[in-house]
């Protein structure tokens, strides 16, 4: 069940333009916090309408949330001050992306405010190898962080401006045709979403998906987020992202 907690940021950074790295005291939240969910952040009086935030890491009563500012409520977010308060309603997501006993690592995929879930779920996993997409090298974020926890890290940008020119295919395709992974974990826009799922076909390993939709309360009240899916039988349905996933078997997706 989701909790409201009132916790004080305390650290606050700009990662690059438009991100920023914030942690906050949360101790009850950090403590239900499993890879793939979020929270939903009060962002003023004045806004009615939370706004959701991956989690990127929980450790020692802290989360860590990395956005980007699209909005008026990221905006707010990204002006606060470290000991302010802010109040948060979490952990959201029922799906949630699996932690694997396996031998043999995961492959995490993800593009650009897709990589931060995917930081605490390496962490969460035996072994983990990413590749991970940008638009340039100035949009990269958490690299130091994702080779401290991957045993392999890729970076593909669209300007070709850091690491393989292009998208995440070609480096992830180079690493299935070297390794032997036990699942791929991705997180991202679609048509990267579409390109893991077809390698996971395609290399014969399980794949989860992290959606990611345009919510409005977050927790299935107001049904914006909703995305079609399939059932184990094969009976197409509408599902909610913010109830039922985030992250989905890449095979009950309907595109």
């Amino acid at each position: 069940m989701a909790i409201t907690e009132i916790c004080t940021i305390i650290a606050l950074k700009q990662l690059s333009p438009t991100h920023f790295d914030m942690i906050l005291d949360a101790p009850k939240l950090s403590e239900m916090a499993k890879p793939g969910q979020f929270v939903s952040i009060l962002c003023g009086h004045s806004r009615t309408l939370r706004r959701p935030i991956s989690i990127c890491d929980a450790l020692e009563g802290t989360l860590r949330l990395v956005f980007e500012v699209r909005g008026e409520g990221t905006e707010y977010l990204s002006k606060r001050k470290v000991g302010d308060t802010l109040d948060v309603l979490g952990t959201l997501g029922c799906g949630t992306f699996p932690i694997l006993d396996d031998d043999r690592p995961v492959l995490l995929i993800g593009g650009g405010i897709g990589a931060p879930p995917l930081l605490y779920t390496a962490k969460a996993q035996k072994a983990a190898h990413a590749v991970l997409g940008f638009r340039n090298e100035a949009a990269i974020v958490l690299k130091n962080d994702f080779y401290n926890a991957c045993e392999t890290l890729m970076i593909a940008t669209d300007d070709g401006s850091f690491g393989a020119k292009g998208t995440i295919e070609a480096p992830a395709r180079l690493l299935l045709s070297k390794n032997k992974y036990s699942a791929i974990l991705a997180c991202g826009p679609k048509p990267m979403l579409k390109a893991a799922q077809s390698l996971a076909e395609e290399f014969g390993i399980p794949c989860w998906l992290s959606m990611e939709e345009r919510m409005g309360c977050g927790i299935g009240a107001c049904l914006v987020c909703a995305c079609k899916t399939k059932d184990e039988n094969g009976e197409e349905k509408f599902s909610h992202v913010c109830k039922d996933g985030p992250v989905f078997p890449a095979e009950y997706m309907v595109w």
